[in-house]
């Protein structure tokens, strides 16, 4: 993408086999990752298909100056969520990144679906629609494997692929980048399973040269020494994200027990430390970064009689230690760990499976739903039956596991019990009981994820509540993300890359911008983002909220729901001014 003026788009249609590339100089504007992402999802998704329809698009996007500075090492997915029904967004480290720009491909759109299920083979000189049907029932580790061995090549390799969720249509089913990253929220592995689509091989071996390499070399030793010789990211390195679960639980912010608490007696034993000392074997980065934040954990799993056991290697931090610890009352490291690995296996999303057994199991203990639907007695703490519970939701095992798979949400409508189905317009929260900016946050963010804004770190600076100081903060972060998010900087650096940071990278490379052409950037985006969600019927206003949200005490005190309904008239009477100044 760097010193062209285009970007080069790769659309592969998996009905009719048909591959073509563009060279798109519109979308030069949009700078790349979700800019371009977005503007290529409103072209071709069909509001009026159903969700899961093989006409619908998956878009990947890489940024406009990915793996050549530090931390720039993700690439974003778009489509339309089957969670949600409206606007999907993800992003995920690893290799991919880096094996799309050296396959030199900026962008990637797959439409259509497979007359059976196939895997799709991308290098510089062939793209390929191949046979899966022999890898289809696999877990994504076990497809790794496969097709590491299936496509031999020189150069770069990045392979991702869903596990049975996925083939299932589960609507939080995951997709697995190399391993230990993933697109995670929203769903896209059930896009993927919809389309018969099992996996995805890339392999790039282009050589990028840098033209001028002395000014270059001097943003990028800078942006080098702030990354690993400053406090900015050293937490990351350390004990990793979840050194905030006992800060949170002191604070009284850390979900508990299905939100029933916002403490939990047993966070030490669950703290990231505790991880450290106990299970914490390796750290691991992605393609790119310096930081090395993905922690690996060990636990033990006896497979046969007579003492035999097999170590387990799982990557582990704060929003699956809260997901599948605090939230579902789980005491210990390793039983986490061993929760982990079941969502690995079978290819979910891990806060939303969480979410949806915390969910589950109040339902069962308010006699909502039975043991017949159940199968196992759902009881927080019970680790045992709430791995009997996850396998049940990958297989579609029954009536009641098909609807958990649809989401909290949609849980509570058909069996009760909406008030203590935790999600944002059918997105299940988040791992942050801090007040307002959470809950606001997370309605408006243009995904439903305490990513979209920081929503919950607004709420940790706020000493007393301004209202319009909230709504004004939420909406200046959410643009600003957009920006960051067009250049896919891991947002673990968003310190990192302030704008005059930004500015000085990318005119090192060729992309000569200004701050205001930034800031045009961020509201290009933000204004592509609300079309697609408005295509798909999405309204803000029509959000209800859980009352559990109001009953629990949080880390701001007990919290308002008038209060938290006028926050969001208010931030769409400024979205509103906000389109109205363009048109």
């Amino acid at each position: 993408m760097f010193y062209e003026k285009y970007i080069t788009v790769l659309y592969v249609d998996l009905t009719t086999e048909k591959i073509r590339i563009e060279k798109r100089e519109d979308l030069y504007e949009y700078l790349g990752g979700v800019g371009v992402a977005s503007k290529l999802l409103e072209e071709n998704m069909r509001p009026e298909l159903d969700v899961l329809d093989g006409h619908q698009p998956i878009v990947f996007a890489n940024g406009a100056a990915t793996t050549v500075f530090p931390v720039i090492t993700k690439t974003v997915a778009m489509f339309i969520s089957p969670l949600t029904g409206e606007l999907g967004e993800s992003y995920a480290g690893g290799r991919m990144a880096m094996t799309m720009m050296m396959a030199g491909y900026d962008a990637i759109v797959i439409t259509g679906k497979a007359k059976r299920p196939s895997y799709l083979s991308i290098s510089k000189n062939n793209i390929e629609v191949k046979d899966a049907r022999a890898i289809w029932g696999m877990s994504s580790d076990e497809v790794g494997g496969v097709i590491r061995e299936k496509e031999p090549g020189s150069g770069k390799r990045s392979i991702i692929r869903i596990g049975p969720a996925g083939e299932n249509q589960v609507s939080y089913a995951s997709v697995c980048v190399d391993t230990y990253r993933h697109f995670g929220r929203l769903g896209l592995g059930a896009v993927f399973g919809s389309k018969y689509l099992k996996a995805i091989s890339i392999i790039g071996d282009r050589n990028m040269p840098i033209k001028n390499f002395k000014e270059y070399f001097k943003v990028y030793q800078d942006i080098y020494k702030k990354v690993t010789s400053t406090e900015i990211m050293a937490k990351y390195h350390d004990a990793g994200t979840p050194i905030n679960i006992e800060p949170l639980n002191a604070a009284g912010g850390l979900p508990t027990r299905n939100l029933q608490q916002a403490t939990f007696e047993n966070a030490s034993d669950i703290s990231g430390l505790t991880f450290a000392k106990n299970n914490l074997v390796r750290k691991l980065a992605c393609t790119g970064c310096p930081v090395g934040c993905i922690h690996i954990g060990q636990f033990r799993r006896e497979f046969d009689d007579g003492h035999e056991y097999e170590a387990i290697s799982v990557g582990y931090d704060y929003e699956l230690i809260f997901a599948l610890g605090s939230y579902l009352g789980v005491k210990s490291s390793d039983e986490v760990l061993e929760l982990i690995d079941a969502v690995e296996e079978y290819g979910m999303d891990a806060m939303s499976a969480g979410v949806v057994l915390g969910w589950a199991t109040e339902a069962f203990q308010k006699g909502l739903v039975t043991l017949e639907d159940t199968l196992v007695p759902l009881e927080f703490g019970n680790t045992k039956n709430y791995l009997a519970a996850l396998k049940n939701i990958a297989w579609r095992k029954n009536e009641f596991y098909i609807v958990l798979g649809m989401g909290a949400e949609k849980a509570g409508e058909i069996y009760g019990g909406k008030d203590f189905a935790l999600t944002f317009a059918g997105n299940e929260m988040s791992g942050y009981h801090t007040g307002y900016g959470t809950i606001l946050g997370s309605v408006v963010g243009a995904r439903h994820s305490h990513l979209c804004n920081g929503g919950y770190s607004i709420d940790q600076s706020m000493k007393e509540l301004d209202e319009e100081k909230l709504v004004d903060a939420i909406f200046a972060e959410e643009k600003e993300r957009c920006m960051l998010n067009s250049l896919v900087i891991c947002l673990f650096a968003r310190k990192v890359y302030d704008r005059n940071t930004i500015i000085a990278a990318l005119n090192s490379i060729g992309r000569e911008i200004t701050d205001e052409e930034l800031t045009a950037v961020a509201d290009r985006i933000y204004k592509t983002k609300l079309r697609i969600k408005e295509k798909l019927g999405f309204d803000q206003t029509a959000v209800k909220l859980p009352k559990r949200l109001f009953e629990t005490k949080s880390l701001f005190g007990q919290l308002d729901e008038a209060t938290a309904y006028r926050l969001i008239e208010k931030y769409n009477d400024k979205l509103k001014a906000f389109v109205r100044a363009d048109s």
